[in-house]
């Protein structure tokens, strides 16, 4: 361990700057938004499934409360995602000077 002369502080000394929080926070929540979509779709995947099943074989109360609940959690989960994700490519864009499309 080599001792940072400028701050008095020990530590390892590296070449690498430190990274911009503005885009490590904008991938944070590109991950969160990916993370959201998948979940989302998958959730209203599952809802589209199990109608299916339901429809062939009967539609029981417990049967309607999963369809019903998986649609609006997936839509709880999927419209924020949604917009972020559209936000954080807005910001991309931005930053290349690209027009952001608002």
């Amino acid at each position: 361990m080599a001792a940072d002369a400028q701050d008095g502080h020990a530590g390892v000394v590296t070449d690498e700057p430190e990274p911009d929080p503005v885009l490590v926070q904008r991938a944070r929540a590109a991950r969160l938004a990916d993370l959201g979509r998948r979940i989302g779709y998958g959730l209203f995947g599952a809802a589209t499934a199990l109608f299916f099943v339901g429809f062939a074989i009967d539609f029981t109360p417990v049967v309607v409360t999963i369809i019903v609940s998986a649609l609006v959690v997936g839509s709880a989960v999927l419209a924020p995602a949604i917009v972020v994700g559209y936000g954080v490519k807005a910001a991309d864009r931005h930053d290349q000077g690209l027009p952001d499309g608002h």
